[in-house]
């Protein structure tokens, strides 16, 4: 086919010669096989990496028939690592609304083909939610790597819940069974189905790698030296529990003061029916421990991290 003017290049994609750093110089010469290299329309054809970073065409270079100037000076050290001129193409305009489909994206293009099976499984709209088996396609550094949907549709925190003691307790409790209710002030809100609690008994709403919280506010009533415990118990078989994280706070004779002691621990629940918690107090003597129906002072928290390991 004729043209008037240049014909254009199509698919000439071209590395030139190495160029060679001049300390305090902007402007070389750019060469293909030691000849003066001219065959380009425009400056974003070019990429051209220095120091192993790709320059930005106009803002960090121009070129002007065979010379290309950088926006400043280089210097002793810098490396013009390479520069590659991409070919023209032809434009084939703007393709009217509902005119290319899928079946010949996937005839006419590998590209195509491949995006259609692998993240749109074939048939799957691409409006639709894909099913768990299909992929994504997601660049990593450059590198097309497939991610499947199951993965970012399980992705995130999918449990996390929050209880306190409504009123304050006294005494030795194995375990805290009373006073007990979900945080409910009006900004709060749980993730999940949340956990269930019966008779100070926490059960699991799935199995799941959880972390557990227990922040313990005491009021020490100055009656004599004392060290009080709060404790995260748990148990594998509905029957017997263990101690799993324990934090230890003490008052000073004759202060009535408040203190608190923090506990945390991951849970490894693989099993809803036989895996639980509950919580308890220590060495309480007289002391107590304190709850509110409006505010959080002795809370127990639940975040599911992941699936059981």
């Amino acid at each position: 086919m004729a043209y008037i003017g240049k014909t254009p290049v199509l698919g000439n994609f071209v590395k030139l010669d190495a160029i060679s750093v001049v300390n305090g110089q902007a402007a070389y010469t750019m060469q293909n096989g030691s000849v003066n290299f001219t065959s380009y329309d425009n400056v974003n054809q070019f990429l051209v990496s220095l120091n192993g970073i790709l320059q930005s065409p106009t803002d960090s270079f121009t070129v002007s028939g065979s010379t290309l100037t950088f926006a400043s000076n280089l210097s002793t050290g810098d490396v013009i690592d390479f520069v590659m001129v991409l070919g023209n193409t032809l434009d084939v305009g703007t393709p009217s609304d509902n005119t290319v489909t899928t079946a010949k994206l996937a005839s006419t293009s590998v590209t195509a083909a491949k995006l259609n099976n692998d993240i749109i499984s074939g048939t799957t709209a691409l409006t639709s939610e894909p099913a768990d088996t299909d992929e994504f396609l997601v660049s990593d550094a450059g590198t097309l790597k497939r991610i499947d949907y199951s993965l970012i549709k399980g992705g995130g925190i999918t449990e996390a819940d929050m209880f306190r003691l409504s009123a304050s307790v006294s005494g030795d409790l194995t375990p805290i069974s009373s006073n007990i209710e979900r945080v409910d002030n009006a900004t709060f809100s749980k993730i999940g189905t949340g956990m269930s609690v019966s008779s100070g008994v926490f059960s699991f709403p799935s199995t799941g790698l959880y972390f557990i919280q227990f922040n313990a506010m005491f009021f020490f009533n100055g009656a004599a030296d004392s060290n009080v415990n709060a404790l995260i118990t748990g148990t594998a078989n509905d029957s017997s529990y263990d101690d799993l994280a324990s934090a230890e706070c003490g008052g000073d004779q004759g202060d009535n003061k408040k203190k608190e002691a923090t506990t945390q621990t991951y849970f490894n629940c693989t099993n809803v029916s036989t895996h639980k918690v509950r919580f308890r107090t220590a060495s309480m003597g007289s002391n107590t421990l304190l709850g509110s129906t409006d505010i959080n002072k002795t809370i127990f928290t639940f975040i599911r991290l992941g699936d059981s390991q």
